[in-house]
């Protein structure tokens, strides 16, 4: 879930490795740029593919990740109905295939994600990274095959914009430790639940981290020159957000006035 459309959050990727496949939902919006990226991950000559956020409950999306069976699970970045919508009935499609998430009520015939999930499956590596901060239960995926590695970031990273915070579910300072954590891949790719996939996901989270370290530097001042709601500080930080998106920027805004120790009504 994206806040408003700006540029990329880095430069983009020029091509993906072999092993990924981009399918994008019919889903575009202001929240979710062009669409949900489902991600389909198979190593070369393997049996079993990897499925990463199936996207919402659309029949002709869901039909398109299942022409990629057989798959041995699929994998869930966090929560939102535009990720996770589509996962039972893809389920079904992929005759009981798994569902993985951090959070059980997003798991479908396995286990939840936990810091110590084993996950690598047909020849390819992937590690679970907890990232929360953009909802409670946010992880991204570092996978690998051979020499290549792709960091699978949802909604953490997006590929184009700014994301919220959705407090609060979501919480600023895990967001900012989840970004520091992901500064830690340089030059690995980052392929986000919207948007472009990205060339370096360490540079993304550095963009990602100034700007919203520049956001409370702004929040800072509105509070210093009188606003005290969260809906004003909105009106005064994010004038240049189309306001029929001012609902999301509140979130971000708790988010951050908590963070700051501002009392709210």
């Amino acid at each position: 879930m994206g806040g408003h459309v700006t540029g990329a959050a880095g430069a983009l990727a020029d091509e993906l490795p072999g092993w990924v496949t981009l399918l994008r939902a019919p889903n575009p919006g202001p929240m979710t740029l062009d669409g949900t990226n489902t991600w389909v991950l198979r190593a070369p000559g393997a049996e079993h593919a990897v499925v990463v956020d199936p996207g919402p409950a659309d029949d002709a999306h869901l039909a398109a990740i299942a022409a990629h069976a057989p798959v041995g699970f699929v994998l869930i970045t966090h929560g939102h109905p535009d990720h996770t919508e589509g996962a039972p009935r893809l389920s079904e499609l992929l005759g009981g295939a798994p569902v993985r998430a951090f959070d059980p009520a997003h798991t479908v015939g396995g286990e939840p994600l936990t810091g110590d999930a084993a996950l690598d499956s047909a020849g390819l590596r992937i590690r679970l990274v907890p990232t929360p901060g953009h909802t409670a239960d946010s992880v991204c995926f570092l996978v690998g095959h051979g020499d290549e590695q792709v960091v699978l970031t949802g909604d953490t990273i997006l590929g184009r914009g700014t994301t919220v915070v959705a407090h609060p579910d979501g919480h600023l300072g895990n967001y900012l430790s989840s970004l520091e954590l992901l500064s830690t891949y340089p030059g690995i790719p980052a392929l986000p639940g919207h948007g472009p996939a990205l060339a370096d996901c360490a540079a993304a989270a550095e963009f990602y981290l100034a700007h919203r370290r520049a956001r409370l530097d702004q929040v800072r001042a509105a509070v210093v020159a009188g606003a005290t709601t969260a809906p004003e500080v909105v009106a005064r930080v994010y004038a240049d957000v189309d306001r029929s998106l001012w609902w999301a920027a509140e979130w971000s805004v708790r988010a951050q006035l908590e963070y700051l120790g501002v009392e709210q009504p």
